[in-house]
């Protein structure tokens, strides 16, 4: 266990790369007592804690892990606020941060960090009322530099267009942005570098990690065709069985409460997450269709789970797609969350779906359809109005905006028919 920063604030300072979540985080210690961030490991968890706090506690080393169990507070000792990285290695930590809360009444103490999820038994405390839960995910383009953010999302919501903006975004960028993925240990490094870390990951994960979210040991076949199945079905509401079929046609026997155990440690681990669908309140009886779409947490991981490198997703439009899909996810949930909102995908009983619904905290939504090529444009913008009219005719409020989110690098701008194209690489917060 190493306390303290491992550079000095005004290191610090200089080296962080600033965060959307950054403001957030700020608003939050102002009103709890702590702050629990969690996500993807390596998506920048720990320097965003260290950035947001005055002493820290670095968990992970096994020795380190055993001394704190014996005595926790030891870990929880420094100026506030304090940073307890990985807090999950040692769950009680979690109950005495929040006695110590109650017992102080005072607020921004604790910044937690955990890039997985403990068993519910080894707490015996929600932390509700005194935690602030949020999730991190990996860069953005905006964060990453790799977008100009001309287009802001906030902006569509309050005017409903968008400005003229260029874009330099083409297929073979965005190929080698789906590979290249949105860690922070990415940024500066040459591709094949960059690209071999999320191929390291998803080793890790199978070697490793799996076996320390409720330590049972799993078979290192099984979970590498879950993953391959998980990403063949990129963005999309893959049944349990679809997934177990895709197991046993490798040859590996496996239950649906089998595939359904696999699922709960690669969420638990942030690897994989659902996005939900979207529920407006409606006069008609359009029935929507409930089942979430899987996404990997980085489109990196998807292409590593299918040993895909950019030459093999250049000539497979198809999968580029799906997992350039998963892309723009992660890009709106981080934009949307600056914002106070949620990223949701729409379905009902006529086949009617939508890639991406954004709804804000005050009711405002608008939705996205997600395209790699110029030729599906028209398609599009047909599919986001007709639903438009039905949500309208069914008592749901105009949309703020309807948007094709694109790697077209033809530029940003809004066309006649009130959609705007924006190619990813101009969008922003």
């Amino acid at each position: 266990m190493a306390e303290g920063p491992p550079a000095s604030s005004e290191e610090i300072h200089n080296l962080y790369r600033p965060r959307i979540i950054d403001s957030c985080i700020s608003e939050k210690l102002r009103a709890f007592g702590g702050v629990l961030i969690t996500g993807p490991r390596s998506c920048g968890k720990s320097w965003t804690g260290i950035n947001h706090s005055r002493s820290a506690t670095f968990m992970g080393d096994e020795d380190a892990n055993r001394s704190v169990a014996l005595n926790p507070q030891s870990a929880l000792e420094g100026e506030y606020p304090h940073l307890v990285d990985e807090w999950q290695d040692v769950p009680k930590l979690w109950d005495v941060a929040r006695r110590n809360i109650d017992l102080a009444h005072k607020k921004g103490m604790y910044v937690f960090t955990g890039s997985s999820v403990p068993p519910l038994e080894r707490t015996s405390h929600t932390g509700i009322g005194r935690f602030a839960r949020m999730h991190m995910r990996t860069m953005s383009l905006f964060e990453s530099g790799d977008s100009s953010g001309s287009v802001r999302l906030s902006a569509l919501f309050d005017a409903g267009r968008a400005d003229n903006a260029p874009s330099k975004m083409d297929y073979q960028q965005a190929v080698r942005l789906i590979c290249r993925g949105g860690w922070p240990g990415a940024l500066g490094i040459d591709d094949d570098a960059a690209i071999g870390m999320s191929y390291d990951y998803i080793n890790s994960v199978i070697d490793l990690d799996m076996s320390r979210v409720d330590g049972k040991r799993r078979s290192r076949t099984t979970a590498e065709l879950m993953l391959r199945s998980l990403a063949r079905n990129n963005a999309s509401s893959a049944s349990i069985s679809t997934i177990g079929a895709d197991v046993q046609r490798a040859g590996t026997k496996i239950s649906d409460i089998t595939v359904n155990s696999y699922l709960e440690v690669f969420r638990k681990l942030f690897i994989i997450e659902e996005q939900t669908a979207w529920h407006p309140s409606l006069r008609s009886r359009t029935r929507i269709r409930t089942s979430p779409k899987r996404h990997f947490t980085d489109p990196s991981l998807a292409a590593a789970a299918l040993g895909a490198r950019p030459k093999m997703l250049l000539k497979d439009a198809k999968t580029a797609g799906l997992l350039f899909e998963s892309l723009c996810y992660r890009d709106l949930c981080v934009y949307a969350s600056a914002s106070g909102g949620r990223v949701f995908h729409y379905r009902d009983n006529s086949d009617l779906e939508v890639d991406a619904v954004i709804q804000l905290d005050d009711g405002r939504w608008g939705a996205a359809e997600v395209k790699l090529g110029t030729f599906e444009f028209e398609k599009a913008a047909v599919n986001l109005i007709r639903m438009k009219k039905k949500m309208v005719a069914a008592g749901a409020e105009e949309p703020s905006f309807l948007m094709i989110l694109s790697a077209s690098g033809g530029g940003a701008h809004t066309r006649a028919d009130g959609v705007a194209e924006v190619p990813i690489d101009c969008l922003g917060p």
